[in-house]
């Protein structure tokens, strides 16, 4: 299918339904700080401040496909333990991820343990076992597999070679997703490629391809080379070669070959970045992209989570922001990521200009919300929108909404003369935006009282407005929707 645009595709995410099949894991960050070294031993001594846990390895790669505003249902393995349960808690906060994993006792769940001080990432700590799973594992996740293969678009293999993707049961899967004309996407971690034959899509990184090809893969030409080695023996249809600051390389059969590099950026954080290109390409080809242009919006997305801290997602806003294309409506420059619109803000504060900020989902956008935007940009001289994302929305109100794409929203919103600039957040509340923007005015419906509002605390700690907008009578999506489900 031929997209007008990047965006245009970008906003066809949220139609599609993903199965991904592979190694499930637990990304635990220990973050603390360094002031000393042991007496005991020449190392240094954490004093730990922080641990967070984060879905890893195939369980990222759903939470990226959500994130993205996409269903995805997830099949993978876990130990009998507690592990297991801070994984699934992790994964149930996410309504858009089916989950079925399945336990054994005979294996621990797979856990990655990160320590970090000073954004230094000094030790990573892995409890796991690389055994392939027994042959009765192995049918009950072909039966999973079978049960969800008829209600997706593609098919992910996320190989993190802890022995659940055999060389049988990836075969199996393989050959049954492309009977049913199902894409399969497979991110490679063991030194043969052949055990992937069949697939539609290889994205190894350049060190995993220099491996399975037997050659250095650094210059372009080397790169395309290695990639006709795979190619030509008949193994998948196309490679995505991921090549870090170098950005990616997309190399078909046919000798179509692009090579995308990425924009210069500051590297906070590179763990679960093939999640997210994985996620992307899953997502682009489910809606009938043409592979290249797909890869162009995983490149960006690799480009943004590598500047977050830990196993990170991204949005589609984000991705929008950063590729620089016209939105329809002549919107782009109003659409932002937080990092951005926080400069602009500087920038407008320099010209003593007031920003006011307002959030909220404005799905179905209707006079009530015209009216709350245009109180809100009369407080100040500039006006900040806070979106929910299709995910945040889904949590707060349901699988059946919304009804618009993030990007369909954002669109309509950054339209308007009123918003200056809408920021698209993931979160349940607007908390972190608040603290980040600081924003002179903050404004939310009269159906609130300013000991509820989110963040009013903050914005009156430094001397900031508090405002409760008038309501329209009768005006809300809900019951718009109710209506439209009754005639």
């Amino acid at each position: 299918m031929k997209y007008n645009s990047l965006v245009d595709l970008l906003d066809e995410f949220h139609r599609a339904h993903v199965l991904v099949l592979g190694d499930v894991m637990l990304d635990r960050f220990v973050y603390g700080v360094v002031e000393r070294i042991s007496p005991e031993a020449p190392i240094p001594v954490m004093s730990v401040q922080n641990v967070s846990d984060m879905p890893g390895g195939a369980a990222n790669v759903a939470r990226n496909v959500a994130a993205l505003g996409a269903q995805c249902t997830l099949i993978g393995v876990v130990g009998d333990d507690g592990s297991a349960a801070d994984l699934q808690q992790q994964l149930a906060s996410t309504p858009s991820i089916a989950v079925q994993l399945i336990a054994d006792a005979s294996r621990p769940t797979t856990v990655k343990t990160r320590y970090v001080a000073e954004r230094q990432q000094m030790l990573r700590a892995d409890r796991e076992s690389s055994e392939p799973v027994a042959a009765a594992v192995a049918a009950e996740v072909l039966v999973a597999f079978r049960q969800a293969l008829p209600h997706v678009q593609v098919v992910v293999l996320s190989d993190y070679a802890k022995g659940l993707l055999t060389d049988d049961l990836t075969q199996q899967v393989i050959t049954l997703a492309r009977q049913s004309g199902k894409p399969v996407i497979v991110d490679p971690k063991t030194r043969l490629f052949s055990k992937y034959r069949g697939a539609t899509v290889l994205t190894p990184n350049r060190h995993e391809l220099q491996i399975a090809c037997g050659a250095e893969c650094i210059t372009d030409m080397q790169v395309v080379n290695g990639a006709h080695q795979i190619l030509d023996a008949g193994i998948c249809d196309a490679m995505v070669v991921t090549r870090s600051a170098d950005g990616m390389s997309v190399i078909r059969k046919d000798t179509t070959t692009a090579h995308l590099h990425t924009a210069a950026r500051e590297v906070f954080d590179v763990s679960g970045a093939g999640d997210t290109v994985l996620a992307v390409l899953s997502l682009g080809l489910a809606i009938g992209g043409e592979l290249i242009d797909v890869a162009r919006i995983a490149n960006a997305a690799a480009g943004i989570v590598v500047g977050k801290p830990g196993t990170a997602v991204v949005s589609t806003g984000e991705i929008i922001a950063s590729i620089n294309e016209p939105v329809p409506a002549g919107s782009t420059e109003k659409i932002f990521t937080l990092q951005r619109v926080m400069q602009q803000v500087q920038s407008w504060r320099d010209r003593g200009l007031k920003v006011a900020f307002t959030n909220g989902c404005f799905d179905l956008l209707h006079p009530g919300h015209i009216s709350l935007l245009e109180q809100a940009r009369a407080t100040a001289d500039k006006l900040i929108v806070g979106l929910n994302a299709d995910l945040s929305v889904r949590r707060l109100k349901g699988t059946g909404r919304p009804v618009q794409s993030e990007i369909s929203r954002a669109t309509v919103l950054s339209s308007l003369k009123t918003v200056d600039a809408v920021v698209i957040f993931s979160e349940d509340t607007p908390l972190e935006l608040i603290k980040s923007l600081q924003p002179d005015v903050l404004v939310k419906g009269a159906d609130y009282t300013v000991d509820t509002v989110v963040g009013a605390d903050i914005v009156q700690s430094y001397g900031g407005r508090v405002v409760l907008a008038e309501l329209v009578a009768g005006q809300s999506t809900t019951n718009t929707i109710n209506r439209m489900n009754q005639s």
